[in-house]
């Protein structure tokens, strides 16, 4: 089990400055989702906690040890990414792109084992996706790359995992099966997951816990029934909105009041 700390990071895109002195911990069993505008530093930050984008100042550990020490191999065993836009060669099939997943396992000129294809199609099986093994990735919809992204970080078999909008391209049966498998295995296995992503209703119903950027910095952050606030969303999104209970779980669902949003494009 692992739990990644921030201690104070700041970092720039490119010459912007689009986070600034932040601090929180991420710790096994939990999924925090990380909201806010477009453009408050939600895709900077998981880059920076996956080495990709390096910060200006502060630390990032894992289980107290900086990120820096960890070779990329080490990092990759430890940590899984789901970018926003990942690469996948369109030649290759499913089955290859997840099998990607265990080069952090395998020596330089070793082969997979019987476990790593074996772990591979458990990944498959968790996303739905084995009867597109061997398609190739160019005949596929969005949603269903988006899928095998997923199956492909869970074949590294993370201790945390970092998504950048995972969601996207997906119909709503699809977004309940990720966000639930999510949700899964951070409790079963207790891994210690972090997810950016743009539906409050969404990050309500399945985090634990809810962190609000606004500015760089953290606005609000705590359990969904502290954050999802309709003075929150006025304040960090610009827009009216009322708040209910969902009728099942009490957990806070937006509604916005129509056509009221203070943001400017």
């Amino acid at each position: 089990m692992t739990t990644l700390e921030i201690r104070n990071i700041t970092l720039n895109y490119g010459k912007h400055p689009v986070i600034n002195d932040l601090s929180f911990q991420l710790r096994p069993g939990e999924l925090i989702g990380l909201v806010g505008p477009n453009g408050c530093g939600k895709t900077s930050l998981i880059k920076s906690l996956s080495r990709v984008l390096p910060t200006l100042s502060g630390q990032i550990l894992l289980d107290g040890k900086e990120l820096p020490r960890f070779s990329r191999n080490e990092l990759a065993r430890i940590i899984g990414v789901l970018p926003q836009n990942p690469y996948l060669p369109e030649t290759f099939t499913v089955s290859e792109i997840v099998i990607l997943g265990r080069n952090p396992y395998l020596g330089l000129l070793s082969g997979e084992s019987a476990r790593d294809m074996a772990i591979v199609w458990q990944a498959m099986e968790k996303t739905g996706i084995t009867h597109l093994a061997g398609r190739k990735i160019g005949e596929l919809s969005g949603g269903e790359k988006q899928r095998v992204t997923i199956a492909r970080v869970l074949a590294q078999e993370p201790q945390v995992i970092l998504l950048d909008e995972p969601t996207a391209n997906l119909d709503i049966c699809h977004q309940m099966d990720i966000m639930d498998l999510i949700t899964r295995l951070c409790r079963e296995k207790s891994m210690a997951g972090l997810i950016a992503i743009h539906d409050l209703n969404i990050a309500s119903q399945y985090c634990t816990r809810i962190m609000m950027l606004k500015n760089g910095g953290i606005y609000a952050q705590g359990t969904p029934e502290q954050v999802v606030t309709a003075e929150n969303v006025r304040e960090v999104f610009g827009t009216s909105s009322t708040i209910f209970p969902h009728p099942e779980n009490n957990l806070p669902m937006v509604l916005p009041n129509g056509n009221h949003c203070r943001q400017k494009y």
